[in-house]
């Protein structure tokens, strides 16, 4: 990455703009996709879309208490009662779904997210996990198997479950190893705390670890975030999601306790990244898509290599496209051409449940426009180029016709250096990699057609 980089140019890209874990964005997400909508989507995805896997997603939505930073649908309780109410009502989803889809087909992921999954108890988390493998029964022999993981809730008999279930895949929520920024945030966790984690995940055969980490939070500096990346090393994960902070008081009430004068402003951000990216692949490992690091050896960097690497709700698999059940609270699921998300309130999740409905609050049906636009978005979040022919050819288009605005848009983008233009093809550059939201934005027609959106900033 060049080092005459002008962060100043760079830093005007610093708005608001959408993180594109899907595309339309949940923003599109309507009331008017209902049960019903569901199912019949599911049944398309059962005849039209057969040959596609299944993803599963789990969400176990209870923490203990507020960690300022978090976007996430989380409830604060003490109360064991609540966990044993919503493994009873998970039972009752896990029944309706096995009436309304196909729930034979192969299964290829499978992830508990959050919350904090660890908050259940070691019994709690084997009850689940058998009854979800009882309601899909294929898992095949390679699934990627994974939970997010709070090093603070976490002893060796959850270790022992989740080995005992197949889970393959560890990921630990860190965030920032300076003590400054833990205490602006309310995340106090030691480095040695997260090393009895890792260690007793190693003990217990986990072979991919990840750490989550985020740059961006109050009082955090170039120098302090580079001396936790070199902590961070020291602990060897295999893989590294580094995400910028996004600061969304409106939509979390937590972030307001966050001083907001406290906050890097984007020209630091940028400098933070640029660090971060150099110092992480001049130390082993490769940069995967948008926030991701992995060791060379490591599927995510085989299948960037080959052009498989594929993002969702989850963030990045290996698994290709498969069909996203989502199950829990406010969970996400996905489909070729749609996307739903349960209800976000608990009360809505049991009374749908209670009455045999599916808890589907909002989603949407892709049109065919929608369709081509996330290809073209996905493939610039998971390989940082789109080969022109390639998409005219699978959706009967001449892309340079029919993108002639969009290509036009991308122009001073290419005269900052950030992606470089071809006849038949775009390639984003290492710099470029940091704003690569900013790019795929320019492809996003529903920016254009409703302003009144709110996203956290790109920077």
């Amino acid at each position: 990455m060049s080092n005459t980089i002008n962060f100043e140019k760079l830093a005007k890209y610093s708005q608001p703009g959408p993180r594109y874990t899907s595309y339309p964005t949940a923003n599109e997400f309507h009331n008017t996709f209902n049960e019903t909508t569901l199912r019949e989507s599911f049944y398309r995805a059962d005849t039209i879309y057969y040959d596609k896997p299944l993803s599963l997603y789990t969400h176990l939505p209870f923490c203990k208490s507020a960690c300022y930073f978090c976007g996430c649908n989380v409830i604060y309780t003490n109360n064991q009662s609540k966990k044993e109410r919503y493994i009873h009502y998970l039972q009752k989803e896990l029944h309706i779904l096995q009436n309304a889809m196909n729930t034979e087909k192969k299964v290829v992921q499978f992830h508990f997210g959050g919350g904090t999954p660890t908050f259940f108890n070691a019994q709690q988390l084997d009850e689940i996990i058998k009854m979800i493998r009882q309601t899909f029964p294929n898992f095949a022999n390679d699934c990627e198997i994974s939970c997010e993981i709070d090093p603070r809730h976490f002893n060796e008999e959850q270790m022992i479950v989740l080995k005992q279930n197949g889970f393959n895949r560890v990921s630990f929520g860190v965030q920032d190893f300076d003590s400054k920024v833990q205490k602006s945030i309310n995340r106090i966790q030691s480095q040695e705390l997260v090393q009895e984690c890792v260690s007793m995940a190693r003990k217990h055969g986990i072979e991919s670890i990840n750490f989550d980490l985020i740059y961006g939070l109050p009082n955090q500096s170039l120098e302090s975030f580079h001396k936790t990346l070199e902590n961070v090393l020291n602990l060897s994960p295999d893989r590294l999601a580094i995400f910028s902070y996004a600061h969304v008081p409106w939509v979390k009430a937590t972030m307001q306790k966050i001083d907001e004068k406290q906050l890097p402003n984007p020209l630091q951000k940028l400098q933070i990244l640029k660090n971060t990216i150099e110092f992480l692949t001049d130390n082993g490992y490769e940069m995967i898509g948008m926030d991701h690091f992995a060791k060379p050896n490591d599927e995510l960097c085989v299948a960037q290599r080959n052009g498989e690497l594929r993002r969702n709700f989850q963030g990045y698999t290996t698994k290709g496209f498969s069909q996203t059940i989502g199950m829990g609270l406010t969970s996400i699921g996905e489909g070729v051409d749609y996307y739903t998300q349960n209800f976000k309130d608990i009360q809505s999740y049991e009374h749908a449940l209670e009455n045999g409905i599916l808890p589907v609050a909002l989603g949407i049906v892709l049109s065919k426009e929608d369709i081509l636009r996330k290809e073209i978005i996905m493939n610039l979040m998971n390989t940082s180029m789109l080969d022109f022919n390639a998409i005219s050819k699978t959706f009967n288009i001449d892309f340079n016709t029919y993108f002639k605005n969009e290509l036009e848009n991308l122009k001073p983008m290419q005269d900052l250096g950030l992606l470089e233009l071809y006849q038949g093809s775009l390639k984003i550059t290492p710099t470029g990699s940091m704003l690569i939201r900013n790019i795929a934005m320019v492809f996003d027609s529903y920016l254009h057609k409703n302003q009144t959106k709110r996203f956290s900033k790109t920077i």
